[in-house]
């Protein structure tokens, strides 16, 4: 009996089933397409129907597709055009439509439809010619699949035959030669045909008789074979590609089990070294993928901090637009570290993009908001401050001096209460509304009665001021009754011309400040001395008072003249009223111990 020749090992290895759908999942696509712009999308698609392999880019297809409605959809939000539609709508929509080519012609108003036309227009002849290449490439494989059906009922006559080895053996080598050379079949019955296949090829060798010299021929070409899968295999596992080095293990093992077994000392020999090259390659990718499902874990987790941090800001109360502007660097510069950050798995990407994205939305729409809102009341205040100045003008030619002038603090009363106006027209509306006024009242003053001799009482503080300053101070309590003096004589004086009270108010303060600094020179030298009677320290204390009202009331004078100067004018105002009203108390306990001392 002739021996019988043993097929080769079954492969096995850690390889998964449906290898193209694993790769598809490890490996991210190379452009992020959800940050490019509507031109950029369309522009990488033209550039995609005229790749050679186009047909094979299926997916890189349908993300541009996807990423293009969502930013149409997001880019006529903002514009203002009317969206009805959902991104997913959208993306079904061109999915399903065809194009008409009268209508791809009419010119739309709406700049988004032209865009939305074009596109498409390219998709949908990508589409067509996909689908053929889909019906093309099925028909192939069905063909292919007849083929191999046609080898495989040529093998099996073959067995039935039985004749001699040096008519049959010429033949089974042509069969498997055209077993080889048919492309590949729908993956259904792939399995199927293979192992069919295997089974006559074993059962040939276990039937056919063989003589040595042709049997030992074959053996050799098909150790020569798979020694040259076992050197490639090895170059594969030390290349630094691991994705790659798979894929190409994978049609190594494919071609490995095309070929019949080799002699019975080189069987177990040849298939370790081919199991040991396989098995580092399977490593290298398990230790890639456990490595990329860390690494997309820890940037999952990197981009989720971030989200989180814009999710707190854009919920912080903003009180202007210093705020909003420091606000908005601090999201810029989040937005320039999550670029530096790779990508999360497949299934978290979009998740975690789309929540930093509504993060950033909701808030620049609150920016947004704000400034509108801001700048219609701007412009509302600017029409208010426009009304006033029409109302001094019109008021200022007026000789109802009493009248005029009650009117006239009126709007200045309510010039103070309005806001801000906007900046480039501040400055000329006040001059505006100031002009008004101080026209109004240099007439008025030139036409004061004697009762009101405004320029008079100007001479009369002016000559008072020259008094302070030329005042030598004696260190002693004198001053103290002088600077008493001083302030009485000032409030007896009455009202000076308007555009002089800033003025002579400031000279008079600076002229005061004398009687301060020499009480601090005093304190100093005494070693803080106390008053030498209760009433004394009253008195005091009604002379401090006093200067302090002309203080205040200076301040409400320059505060006048700034903008947004408001709630500083009621501060002192209430700081006056407070202060009368200490004074009222004062000058009754110093009266009180005055009647006691008598």
């Amino acid at each position: 009996m002739s021996e019988q020749i043993i097929p080769d090992v079954e492969l096995t290895s850690d390889v998964p089933e449906n290898v193209e759908n694993v790769l598809e999942e490890v490996v991210e696509p190379a452009v992020n397409y959800s940050e490019k712009n509507l031109s950029e999308l369309i522009k990488l698609f033209e550039e995609l129907i005229q790749n050679e392999e186009r047909m094979k880019m299926s997916k890189d297809a349908e993300a541009i597709k996807a990423a293009f409605y969502k930013r149409l959809i997001k880019e006529k939000s903002e514009a203002g055009y009317f969206v009805k539609e959902t991104v997913e709508e959208s993306v079904e929509e061109v999915a399903e439509e065809e194009v008409d080519e009268a209508a791809v012609e009419t010119v739309s108003e709406n700049p988004f439809e032209e865009i939305e036309k074009g596109f498409k227009k390219l998709y949908n002849n990508y589409k067509k010619e996909r689908a053929e290449y889909n019906r093309q490439l099925e028909k192939e494989r069905e063909d292919n699949l007849a083929k191999k059906e046609a080898v495989i009922a040529d093998l099996k006559l073959l067995l039935e035959k039985q004749e001699d080895v040096n008519a049959t053996f010429p033949e089974f080598r042509e069969i498997q030669n055209r077993w080889r050379a048919v492309g590949p079949v729908p993956a259904q019955s792939y399995r199927n045909l293979n192992e069919t296949y295997q089974l006559y090829v074993e059962q040939f060798y276990d039937m056919v008789k063989i003589n040595r010299e042709l049997r030992d021929l074959d053996f050799k070409k098909n150790l020569e074979a798979k020694e040259q899968f076992c050197l490639t295999a090895e170059k594969l596992a030390e290349s630094s590609n691991i994705i790659e080095s798979f894929r190409e293990l994978q049609k190594l093992h494919e071609q490995w089990k095309e070929y019949g077994p080799v002699a019975k000392e080189y069987r177990e020999q040849i298939w370790d070294r081919f199991k040991a090259a396989t098995s580092v390659i399977n490593k290298k990718y398990q230790a890639f993928f456990e490595g990329l499902k860390e690494q997309q874990a820890e940037n999952l987790a990197k981009k989720t901090v971030l989200c989180e941090k814009v999710e707190e800001i854009a919920e912080r109360e903003v009180a202007g637009s210093n705020e909003w502007n420091l606000f908005s660097k601090e999201i810029e510069d989040i937005q320039k570290e999550w670029k530096t950050i790779g990508f999360a798995s497949k299934k978290e990407n979009q998740k975690i993009y789309d929540r930093f994205r509504a993060a950033c939305d909701k808030f620049y729409g609150r920016k947004r908001d704000f400034y509108n809102e801001y700048k219609d009341s701007i412009n509302t205040n600017l029409e208010k401050k426009i009304a006033l100045c029409e109302a001094a003008e019109a008021l200022k030619s007026s000789t109802e001096w009493k009248k005029a002038t009650d009117q006239f603090i009126n709007l200045q009363k309510q010039w103070k209460e309005i806001g801000t106006v906007p900046r480039k027209k501040s400055e000329a509306l006040w001059k505006r509304f100031r002009a008004a006024c101080d026209e109004f009242f240099a007439e008025r003053d030139k036409n004061a009665k004697p009762e009101n001799d405004f320029y008079g009482n100007l001479k009369a503080k002016q000559r008072l001021i020259e008094e302070i300053k030329a005042y030598e101070l004696k260190n002693d309590e004198s001053d103290v009754e002088a600077m008493h003096e001083f302030q009485k004589r000032w409030q007896e004086i009455g009202f000076v011309p308007f555009k002089e009270k800033d003025n002579v108010a400031q000279a008079y303060k600076e002229a005061m400040a004398k009687f301060s600094a020499g009480g601090r020179g005093r304190k100093a030298r005494g070693a803080a001395k106390s008053p030498k009677s209760e009433k004394e320290r009253l008195i005091m204390k009604y002379n401090q008072l006093e200067q302090d009202i002309v203080t205040y009331e200076n301040n409400i004078g320059f505060f006048s003249m700034s903008k947004n100067a408001a709630p500083l004018i009621k501060q002192m105002e209430d700081r006056i009223a407070q202060a009368k009203e200490e004074l009222k108390a004062l000058a009754a306990q110093i009266r009180e111990l005055s009647e006691t001392e008598e």
